[in-house]
């Protein structure tokens, strides 16, 4: 990998930093799978004939399809939210609650980007009624990613999009797939949870059913890589797992920046190995 790609979202998470770790343990496959797809980094720098990509986020996936099918117009309309008259509380307010409204799709991916891009530290957060609540963010001149919804929206050719749980998603994965998964990680303490972005959050029965799905795709012949904090659980879920390897990366664990430091990554592997 030469010239790494960002992903158009800001999104907490991301793979960004690790795309060349995550793409050295994935092996050649004709498709490549992502239940938790995300902002889309791993996706973007690797080199797949398909994707099959994922997650339980509608507006996420959504905004993906608009930008898959209608990608010229959708850049065009979306920039006009990008002016100076629309980057203050009382306007970014307005678009909130207009985008908790509206159940027009094409205005719900407009307002999605605006809100990624203007809220607060680009967070994405909805509350116990559905609706997005994360505060305005309050940055000098928020940045429109044109370039980056440009090569998104070329890629995105490839790409099969679906609004699905993990267990939706593993039950079309089939032989020559290869299937990465990014799901919302363990905390490293019990005030860090960061898993509540979409609905219904992610406890530990889910992660641990996870890795029953990566057990039964391998199982298969299908292989599976999950990335996860290095924690005594992770380590605990994946103790089947046919392979286990640990890094430490540099990540940015709260708003603040005394909040970036190193912490341990498990990366664990199921079935054939690359």
């Amino acid at each position: 990998m030469t010239t790494k790609t960002r992903a158009f979202l800001k999104w907490a998470g991301g793979k960004f930093a690790l795309v060349e770790e995550i793409a050295r343990r994935l092996p050649d496959a004709d498709r490549l799978v992502e239940p938790f797809v995300g902002a889309g980094s791993v996706f973007l720098n690797t080199n797949y004939p398909s994707y099959l990509l994922s997650d339980i986020n509608p507006d996420l996936i959504n905004l993906y399809q608009t930008l898959k099918h209608d990608a010229d117009h959708y850049i065009v309309e979306s920039r006009k939210l990008f002016v100076a008259e629309q980057n203050n509380k009382e306007a970014y307010y307005l678009a909130r609650q207009r985008f908790n409204d509206t159940n027009d799709q094409f205005e719900r991916a407009m307002l999605f980007l605006y809100l990624n891009r203007h809220g607060y530290n680009g967070l994405c957060r909805y509350n116990k009624k559905g609706g997005f609540n994360v505060p305005f963010g309050s940055y000098k001149r928020p940045y429109f990613p044109q370039k980056e919804m440009e090569f998104f929206a070329e890629k995105a050719q490839r790409a099969t999009f679906l609004c699905a749980d993990y267990h939706t998603t593993f039950a079309q994965v089939r032989s020559g797939d290869a299937v990465y998964c990014d799901p919302p990680y363990l905390p490293l303490s019990a005030t860090a949870s960061f898993t509540s972005y979409a609905s219904g959050g992610f406890n530990l029965e889910a992660q641990h059913a996870l890795a029953g799905c990566a057990r039964d795709a391998a199982a298969k012949g299908v292989s599976v890589l999950i990335s996860n904090h290095d924690t005594g659980e992770a380590r605990e879920i994946y103790q089947e797992a046919d392979r286990q390897e640990f890094l430490m990366v540099k990540r940015t664990i709260s708003p603040k920046g005394n909040g970036r430091k190193k912490v341990n990554e498990i990366f664990a592997g199921y079935g054939p190995a690359r």
